[in-house]
């Protein structure tokens, strides 16, 4: 147990190497792969060109939004992981592309997550933390008011998602007690869960206000009035169809 609480106390979320057997960070390796580049396909195929822009500038928001950490309690600290907030503005596909590669970076460059533990990370963080943070704003998140709550639900329950994958992953590599490990990494993430939710909520908020295109049209965006889908802008015409 102690040498769970050692890595939960420097970052959260980013398992480094050395914490899982070479099974199970093997297996996860050899999952992540085709399933990214699965989204990758779906991504070229799909996404608007006009909207690239945003890959870019949403991914060095969160990438930046990672490195900030804030307190939990005496010795522990988390920190943005982003997910929900890539899904719900570039769509599923593209936030598992974009946050992949955040991951890539972070582990190359930083050292933060390990080389050997990257695949578990990518299915952790950039498979099931988006894809948990995106379905909540899919169901309910039709109307804006219902979809910030939905944001807020999806950024907790990414977190809290990609949490329970990485018990199982550490469970199974009999790094500590199932009892202990799950109460431990559930409870600390059900904390900073509610901070997930809330930026997420709030940054949606603020892009839904700065320019409702932005956000992802696949949530069913208010459709535009005729005088703005005749401009000929694709962001429009996406959203008014809800695509």
């Amino acid at each position: 147990m102690k040498i769970v609480l050692s890595w939960e106390r420097t970052r959260l979320m980013h398992i480094p190497d050395g914490f899982l057997t070479p099974p199970v960070w093997a297996a996860l390796d050899a999952g992540a792969i085709p399933a990214v580049g699965y989204f990758l396909r779906r991504t070229q195929e799909n996404f608007e060109q006009s909207r690239v822009p945003l890959l870019g500038v949403l991914g060095a928001f969160v990438f930046a939004a990672q490195m900030i950490n804030f307190p939990i309690w005496t010795g522990t600290s988390g920190h943005l992981v982003g997910g929900a907030l890539l899904a719900l503005t570039l769509g599923p596909s593209a936030a598992v592309v974009v946050m992949t590669a955040i991951l890539v970076v972070q582990a190359l460059v930083f050292q933060d997550g390990g080389l050997l533990a990257l695949g578990a990370n990518v299915v952790n963080m950039a498979i099931i933390g988006v894809w948990a943070g995106y379905l909540p704003a899919k169901w309910l998140g039709r109307r804006a008011g219902s979809r910030r709550v939905a944001a807020f639900v999806g950024g907790w329950l990414s977190l809290m998602a990609g949490a329970l994958f990485a018990s199982i992953e550490l469970w199974a590599s009999q790094v500590a007690p199932a009892g202990a490990l799950f109460a431990s990494m559930l409870g600390i993430h059900a904390l900073t869960g509610l901070a997930e939710g809330a930026i997420t909520a709030a940054s949606l908020a603020a892009i839904e206000r700065l320019n409702p295109g932005f956000v992802y049209a696949g949530l069913g965006n208010p459709p535009r009035k005729a005088s703005q889908i005749e401009t000929g802008d694709p962001l429009a015409r996406q959203a008014a169809a809800g695509e």
